[in-house]
């Protein structure tokens, strides 16, 4: 099991550049990519954005690329007449609310539009050396990703086993449950004589009343519902969606008992069991 939260960070030299690459992740339903690369890697931003796609598959993603020179000049070519443009504008309005200076410089050097790369043509192996490093990267995130996987599958285990044993605490009050409901529903018959009851239909009505009470059927299901989702956790797949439709069926069977219990107690078992439930399904978020 994986996580959707991650981090990896790879890079590498090529000839005179410095390739680092940086990836961020993060939950959502669906595959959630921006990327901020150099003007030089462009062309390559559609296949960039596929690799991560497919390899990561699912969550927000924020891939960023970035090239320093180990060496020797960068082809580069400053717009001097926009750079002074935006640079007495910015300063006018630094001054005016009192604000820092001292960074309009290094800002309006990241500009694309101030400093404008001359174009290279991309040879194929510095194309590979950026993808190998990509790939590294995605390498040491999805390590990341294991490992805070592992983290909730334990957390889902400790839950799981305190809903079972909250389940098990309800059988000894069913033992008492149902007789009481079948004195008590008798008594108020009894408040209600002389009106005449036909007994052999009283008694249809009784067991099939005390029949829907039984919660036998959703305590066998329940613990169906927890040893799928266990046996869903060791596979290898991507099951966070799929966890989410078993913990919909856990729900559904922890409200019936509820709505069935009738009884004080076993009512705050129930919410206690409602409330484990709630903290895995919190948790099912971040899980790929």
């Amino acid at each position: 099991m994986k996580s959707m939260t991650g981090y990896g960070k790879a890079s590498a030299t090529f000839e005179t550049k410095n390739i680092s690459i940086e990836i961020k992740s993060l939950n959502s339903k669906q595959a959630d990519v921006n990327i901020k690369l150099p003007p030089i890697y462009r062309s390559l931003e559609v296949e960039i954005n596929n690799i991560l796609k497919k390899r990561l598959e699912r969550g927000k993603i924020d891939c960023f690329i970035s090239l320093t020179y180990t060496k020797g000049e960068a082809n580069v070519d400053i717009n001097q007449e926009l750079f002074k443009t935006y640079f007495t504008q910015l300063r006018e309005m630094t001054r005016s609310i009192g604000a820092n200076e001292t960074y309009l410089t290094e800002y309006l050097l990241r500009r694309d539009d101030v400093l404008q790369s001359e174009q290279e043509n991309l040879s194929e192996q510095e194309c590979q050396s950026l993808f190998s490093t990509l790939n590294n990267a995605i390498n040491t995130l999805d390590e990341y990703r294991q490992t805070e996987g592992s983290a909730l599958e334990q957390e889902f285990l400790k839950r799981l086993a305190i809903i079972e044993s909250l389940s098990l605490e309800i059988s000894p009050f069913e033992k008492n449950r149902v007789p009481q409901i079948k004195e008590k529903l008798l008594s108020r018959l009894e408040e209600l004589k002389p009106i005449e009851v036909d007994s052999s239909r009283l008694e249809q009505e009784l067991i099939y009343y005390l029949e829907k009470l039984d919660i036998t059927e959703e305590q066998t299901r329940l613990a169906q519902h927890i040893k799928y989702f266990k046996q869903t956790i060791e596979s290898s797949e991507n099951i966070g969606k799929k966890l989410g439709f078993i913990t919909q069926e856990m729900g559904r069977e922890i409200n019936t008992l509820g709505s069935k219990s009738n009884d004080a107690q076993m009512q705050q078992i129930v919410v206690k069991m409602k409330d484990e439930l709630e903290k895995i399904k919190e948790q099912l978020a971040n899980v790929l």
